[in-house]
């Protein structure tokens, strides 16, 4: 199974993501991860091309992942699903892949999106150093709705109540995505 976690910058994707590997086993793929260790900070520039390049060797790796062990889920985060385009490439890999595809989209209030935004920066907790509020607006401005069946976490309710949802909803038969 694949499971893509979808929602805007400092929704919770990460710790969302990060806590339901922990409880299934699965394996996280971070497309933040992956841009910071492909793009040394003088060639960094935060780019579409830098972001897909990522994300698509994301699902390269999900797919050789999923080949050798299909019983394993694969997390998929750092991508917000905002953008059409972006849903379709990940649905387009999933039926490749001959894999069940769940979306599960973070939300909560701006100002708690903001907060937490605020405090990894002040932190250096995040792995993005352009998640800041100027993204968050800017992406939110331009988002296009996720119309993929898909489960909605509210993640300003506590962690185990947001685990213990996107479980129920992982093991139950999951839409078909057509």
């Amino acid at each position: 199974m694949l499971i893509a976690m979808a929602g805007l910058p400092g929704t919770g994707k990460t710790t969302l993501a990060t806590a339901l590997a922990a409880r299934t086993g699965a394996v996280t793929l971070d497309k933040d991860r992956v841009r910071a260790a492909l793009f040394p900070p003088d060639v960094l520039d935060y780019s579409s091309e830098q972001d897909d390049l990522c994300f698509d060797t994301l699902l390269e790796a999900a797919a050789l992942l999923l080949s050798r062990d299909p019983a394993r889920p694969v997390i998929l985060d750092g991508r917000t699903f905002t953008r059409k385009d972006h849903v379709i490439s990940v649905v387009r890999a999933a039926r490749a892949m001959n894999t069940p595809l769940a979306f599960i989209e973070c939300t909560c209030s701006d100002t708690i999106a903001l907060r937490r935004l605020e405090l990894a920066r002040a932190e250096g907790t995040h792995t993005a150093g352009n998640r800041d509020a100027g993204l968050y607006w800017r992406l939110k401005a331009a988002a296009e709705i996720l119309d993929m069946p898909h489960l909605v976490v509210s993640t300003e309710r506590t962690l185990d109540d947001c685990v213990a949802e996107c479980l129920t909803y992982l093991a139950s038969p999951l839409p078909r995505i057509a």
